[in-house]
């Protein structure tokens, strides 16, 4: 990809910088990033993947290592999380990537942001690293897209205000010594698409005795995916929907289990309908990855978490076992079992995760964020002149 073409000095750019090691990263920047859009015009707005254009090659192998380990040998990789935890300077040394780094300053210079973006941590320690040289200036916003099992990367590097998905994880920054001025809980960055709908959309009363709907997200790398499927399938009382991504076979394998099932049933590959149907189901069975647990809470929709990768997504399923609002089972037969306790007495126990989820949800945090980022950089513009 070639450099990008100067800004326009009229018009102001904000740089949303983010790196496809988990979804949660791109998901955060997707959001941020069109609510800025909609808060100053079409286009203020560029997502980077500074990582994917410096070393396009050497980032897919890093992306193929770091999707094998967590799937593959999870505890050496939780093991290797919490190392980087506690070491203060191989961390640093690895974000400081001669092309990436040499790459993200092109962009600067290019862009000339009023305001940049991050949410993956090693961005802050390159901006960092760039400012000590004189060769950025702009204000610079951290978005933690983990929650309280949170790397102390996130915070190693300094930046002008940090945005947060929840108090829990504040806290964690906070005991860390980071100003609490600069801590902005706002929530995890979603689609616009939840507080849209959020009075429209809903399951159906099951208190009325209208049927449960499951929603089962399979994630790559999710172990017994096929079980657990067909477990919630062989449920006549439940309606199921399964997305398996661009799984084919298990797609094909459970199409043919629906065929004449008495209750509604999806098998659904890529979808891009996940924000419409955690929002009219009444509980999600998935890992407890970043983007799907902050996505769950913002529809309100209680998770059972079948599997927690070590490091990152440890904190996600604690943020829910806190708040008592669902259920860890990672087995099949323990999400089922899980899943009948939930929906029993016509739903009592599902009520409590329901509203034990809404001091959480905070399905406007995209606006919210663009909003404070775009005020402090039109203060910083200000006070510049």
């Amino acid at each position: 990809m070639s450099p990008p073409s100067p800004a326009d000095p009229s018009r102001p750019s904000v740089l949303v910088l983010t790196a496809s090691y988990g979804e949660g990263h791109n998901a955060a920047a997707r959001a941020v990033a069109a609510a800025v859009d909609a808060a100053a015009g079409a286009g203020v707005a560029r997502v980077v993947d500074v990582m994917a254009l410096a070393t396009p090659r050497l980032n897919s192998v890093v992306r193929s290592v770091y999707f094998s380990a967590i799937n593959r040998t999870p505890r050496l990789w939780g093991c290797l999380y919490r190392w980087l935890d506690r070491n203060e300077t191989v961390p640093r040394r690895l974000c400081l990537m001669p092309a990436a780094l040499h790459r993200l300053e092109a962009i600067l210079a290019a862009e000339r942001p009023v305001a940049v973006c991050s949410t993956y941590p090693a961005y802050s320690v390159m901006l960092d690293h760039l400012a000590k040289k004189g060769r950025f200036s702009a204000p610079h916003f951290t978005i933690v897209t983990d929650s309280i099992s949170i790397n102390s990367l996130w915070w190693r590097a300094p930046s002008t205000g940090w945005f947060l998905p929840n108090e829990e994880s504040a806290d964690v920054l906070r005991g860390a010594g980071v100003d609490p001025a600069r801590l902005h809980v706002h929530g995890f960055p979603v689609p616009s698409f939840f507080g849209d709908h959020a009075a429209t959309l809903a399951p159906p009363d099951l208190a009325a005795g209208a049927a449960p709907r499951v929603l089962y997200v399979v994630h790559s790398g999710t172990h017994n995916a096929e079980m657990t499927a067909r477990l919630l399938l062989a449920e006549p009382g439940w309606e199921v929907t399964c997305t398996v991504g661009r799984n084919e076979r298990l797609r094909r394998e459970l199409s043919a289990l629906v065929v004449g099932r008495e209750r509604p049933a999806e098998i659904l590959g890529w979808t891009d309908r996940i924000p419409h149907l955690l929002m009219t189901h009444h509980a999600l069975v998935s890992k407890a990855g970043g983007a799907t647990t902050q996505e769950a809470i913002a529809a309100l929709c209680p998770m059972i978490v079948n599997q927690v990768v070590p490091g990152q997504e440890e904190g996600n399923y604690e943020l829910l076992r806190r708040r008592g609002a669902g259920a860890l089972a990672q087995t099949p037969d323990v999400v089922i079992s899980a899943l009948r306790r939930a929906f029993a007495w016509r739903g009592a126990i599902w009520k409590q995760w329901r509203r034990a989820l809404e001091p959480l949800a905070r399905p406007s945090a995209a606006r919210d964020i663009a909003a404070h980022v775009l005020e402090h950089a039109q203060m910083a513009r200000t006070l510049s002149r």
